[in-house]
């Protein structure tokens, strides 16, 4: 049994038809010709003037007048190659059987779609000074030159129709300029969109490693400071021994704690209990300081910063900065170094210092390892300043300047 074809749309057939005219335009223009030549072999056997009052007529077109055709209707074959000179060709066609034929044929009819394809080709100065150059040659070699009366109605049909062309091609032209600035708009929001998901992916992941850098370094270094003493003094003094192996253990709980929450960052956003931020603050300086301690680093801590209430941003930062420099403290500057943090409310700002007395290698602290990188990006997001070096006669310091009232630059740049 038949079935009736699908209204949807148009077929397979159909869509291939169209896929090859776009992909060819010459065999859509050698069609357009075809229909064009068919038009005016059609109208030239019309003659508009017939005897004894009747409007129309048939009659039988001159040669010369079908030489023309042709040669109007083949140079449309190659309008969009060159616009320019398939007008010039059609025009002077049109020219010459206006000045020519009577009654005429309708020749003009190729250098009309010759100037639509300049005007949408070109710019609109160039349409004006085209378009208005054939109108006026065309029409004015007609009425002047021509075999019927400069008012024949012929003769204002060739003024409006090549008007009717250029103003036509001219508006395609404008349409397809304003399309082609919306998709071109288009896509340039689009990558802007990818590009700002990259910058705050990239962020994102930077964070979260300077981090995991900050919690691995500082109690890896605490693992490795007990476990060696531990070891030390194992055979001589087993409690001593377990001590150490007990803040190993409260080191390793504290790290994966940390761990734990550093890496729910990349949980799902509905996953249940996903914890949102790793936040230790300077509430907990005493409690990091005792780590250190513990290690048997001897610290001394002065605040005047009593008070203050600090961002949570800023108020991570500045833990991180304490423990990042304690933690090159302990593995850089030497088994009898002194550690010293200020913590200091200065105007606007609050300032980080931590002073060591080590006589550690300096360099290693200075070039070597990702700690003074991170601390110096996380200083910098927040607008904040730090400066690191070596102190005179020996030790090293850290010093962070970070204001209170935090505003990362991503918030600057987004103003």
């Amino acid at each position: 049994m038949a079935t009736a074809p699908s209204p949807a749309g148009p077929g397979p057939a159909g869509t291939r038809v169209r896929r090859h005219l776009e992909a060819h335009p010459m065999a859509l223009d050698a069609a357009l010709a075809v229909g064009v030549l068919a038009c005016m072999v059609a109208g030239s056997f019309v003659d508009p003037h017939g005897k004894n009052g009747v409007t129309w007529a048939l009659r039988t077109p001159d040669a010369l007048s079908l030489v023309l055709i042709a040669l109007g209707a083949a140079a449309l074959v190659f309008r969009r190659r060159a616009p320019m000179t398939v007008l010039a060709l059609t025009g002077t066609a049109s020219v010459i059987e206006s000045v020519t034929s009577d009654p005429r044929a309708p020749v003009a009819m190729s250098a009309v779609i010759a100037l639509y394809t300049v005007a949408s080709t070109t710019d609109r100065p160039t349409t004006w000074r085209v378009g208005l150059l054939t109108m006026t040659v065309l029409t004015g070699s007609a009425m002047l030159a021509g075999a019927l009366p400069w008012y024949a109605q012929e003769n204002l049909a060739i003024f409006a129709w090549t008007g009717i062309g250029a103003t036509a091609g001219d508006a395609v032209r404008s349409r397809r300029a304003m399309v082609a600035a919306i998709r071109e708009r288009a896509e340039r929001a689009e990558r802007t969109r990818e590009e700002e998901a990259r910058r705050r992916v990239a962020e994102e992941r930077l964070r979260i490693a300077r981090d995991l850098h900050d919690v691995v370094a500082h109690h890896i270094a605490l693992v490795n400071v007990q476990a060696g003493v531990a070891a030390h003094v194992m055979d001589k003094r087993p409690d001593q021994a377990k001590e150490a192996l007990a803040h190993v253990r409260e080191a390793s709980r504290s790290a994966l704690n940390e761990l734990r929450a550093t890496v729910g960052l990349l949980r799902q956003s509905g996953d249940p209990e996903a914890p949102t931020e790793p936040a230790p603050g300077l509430e907990r300086l005493d409690e990091l300081v005792g780590t250190f301690r513990s290690a048997g680093l001897q610290v001394e801590v002065a605040r005047a910063d009593q008070g203050t209430t600090l961002p949570a941003a800023v108020d991570l930062a500045a833990y991180r900065v304490i423990q990042e420099a304690l933690t090159n403290v302990q593995k850089h500057a030497g088994p009898d170094a002194k550690a010293e943090v200020s913590v200091v409310r200065v105007g606007p700002n609050i300032e980080i210092t931590v002073l060591d007395d080590g006589s550690g290698d300096d360099d290693t602290i200075e070039g070597g390892g990702h700690g003074l990188l991170g601390m110096r990006e996380r200083v910098t997001a927040l607008r904040g300043t730090l400066t690191t070096g070596p102190r005179y006669g020996g030790g090293f310091r850290v010093h962070a300047i970070l204001p209170v009232k935090s505003r990362t630059r991503a918030a600057e740049d987004a103003v």
